[in-house]
């Protein structure tokens, strides 16, 4: 009979776990031991397992402790730092609860170095909208989040306001021919565009990429649902734009606000469960798990992201195109910029990975657009490089309703009759994207004043969403 059991074996050290049962097993067989002579015998396997890996009698109990010890070591969860790291929020008055707890528990991950908060911000997966966090060595892919490089693209035209305001039908119906919403596959094989941006060679080498290219080319020069959109309207320069060489003025625009479509959102959701399969982090903050730029899981999601970024533009790149050459017109000129990105830069002489989750980036003398919504204002913008927000901007007006609190409160009749004070045309859409949805673009602009410098402003006119009810991630 052996003379030492599972309360020995604990006391001596062992964790209880499947190594305590073939540690008694092997203890049943053994005879002419004591107990002092047993338990000195567990404690030497127990502290050098992988002496005994080929020993006749103890292989197999060094072989389940070293199999317990790796087990430990992948679900050990990342503890947070206990207090949260200091971080600025812009226009904190029109910003709600649920973002600020957010953004506090990203401000606790032990690797965060700087943070911020933009004015348009509302509560979201991980990260909040709004949401600008700067990393150590690692990117954190719902940090980037589910539209990966999600942007914004606006094109100034050579056409008269007045030749718009002679011909809206025209326009209309360029917008219609000329552009794809909603879910779905994409444009038939016969309709698709061609872009260098397939060419790229993660496209046939990326064990997760190679896969997508023909979903990828169905799809790019398309839109997509939720906020997404391609309208025209008026930007308005009051004074010369030396850099981007417009004379003030008023001109006719277009802008177009979508991302990766369903190419980024399948990398995205790959590379968030495997972040999460490898970063154990506490129940609060397990979306936030992030992947080690130095691996090669961080690695592969830092090209894929690149890549989504990229053909995310490339979409863009193909809408503005097929209008202007439509309408015949010349570009004056072309600004765009990412939100739902992450980036490599300099902070306090240390190269950090900066998060912006519905942020602009607006470093000193950086472009942007922050829209407002289908009915509002949006602005084009230049950077002040402001510490304060680690180089960033809003990226929009914000929610201030979720898509169902604005369906369910917001009626058609009123929708219309506000479009119709501004002189808008909605060619799809729905209530969840009405203008009351959205938070005051006056009042988010007045809370970053410090952070970028308005050039133009810019007016929608014709707008077109998608009409079907999707909703981008």
């Amino acid at each position: 009979m052996t003379t030492i059991n599972g309360t020995d074996l604990i006391a001596i050290g062992y964790t209880p776990n499947s190594a305590i049962g073939v540690a008694l097993n092997i203890a049943t067989g053994l005879s002419g031991l004591t107990r002092d002579d047993l338990s000195a015998q567990f404690r030497q396997i127990l502290q050098s397992p992988a002496a005994f890996e080929d020993h006749a009698v103890f292989g197999p109990l060094a072989k389940a402790l070293q199999l317990e010890a790796q087990r430990a070591i992948d679900n050990a969860v990342i503890p947070l730092n206990a207090t949260t790291g200091a971080y600025t929020v812009f226009g904190r008055e029109n910003i709600g609860e649920g973002a600020i707890k957010q953004m506090n528990i990203a401000m606790r991950l032990p690797v965060a170095v700087a943070g911020a908060l933009m004015p348009d911000a509302h509560q979201g997966y991980a990260l909040p909208i709004g949401g600008v966090l700067a990393t150590r060595g690692v990117v954190i892919p719902y940090g980037v989040g589910n539209d990966i490089g999600c942007r914004m693209a606006l094109t100034v035209l050579d056409i008269p306001v007045s030749h718009f305001e002679n011909n809206r039908d025209l326009y209309q119906s360029v917008l219609v021919n000329n552009t794809h919403f909603g879910a779905g596959p994409g444009f038939k094989p016969d309709q698709r565009s061609d872009h260098a941006v397939l060419e790229n060679n993660l496209f046939t080498e990326h064990p997760i990429i190679k896969n997508l290219k023909d979903k990828a080319w169905a799809q790019l020069g398309s839109s997509g649902g939720g906020n997404h959109f391609v309208e025209f309207g008026y930007i308005d320069f009051p004074a010369d734009d030396l850099p981007l060489g417009i004379p003030k003025g008023k001109y006719l625009a277009l802008l177009t606000h979508s991302g990766s479509r369903g190419f980024g959102g399948i990398l995205a959701a790959h590379y968030t469960q495997l972040a999460k399969s490898i970063c154990k982090l506490p129940d609060e903050a397990k979306n936030l798990a992030w992947l080690d730029l130095n691996s090669a899981e961080g690695n592969d999601y830092w090209l894929a992201m690149e890549l989504a970024g990229d053909y995310a533009a490339a979409c863009h790149d193909v809408i503005h195109q097929k209008i202007a050459t439509a309408l015949g017109a010349q570009v004056l000129a072309k600004v765009e910029n990412h939100h739902n990105f992450a980036w490599k830069e300099q902070w306090k002489g240390e190269e950090v990975i900066v998060h912006r989750k519905g942020a602009t980036p607006a470093g000193e003398g950086v472009m942007g657009i922050i829209p407002g919504s289908m009915a509002t204002p949006g602005f084009l913008v230049r950077g002040k490089g402001a510490a304060a927000a680690v180089n960033s901007a809003s990226h929009g007006a914000g929610r201030q309703m979720s898509r169902t609190q604005a369906n369910k409160n917001i009626s058609p009749a009123e929708m219309k009759a506000q479009l119709a004070q501004e002189g808008v045309t909605l060619i799809g859409g729905g209530t969840d994207e009405a203008p009351f949805a959205y938070k005051d673009i006056f009042a988010i602009m007045e809370a970053q004043q410090a952070l970028v410098h308005s050039v133009a402003q810019f007016t929608p006119k014709v707008v077109r969403m998608a009409d079907d009810g999707s909703a981008e991630d």
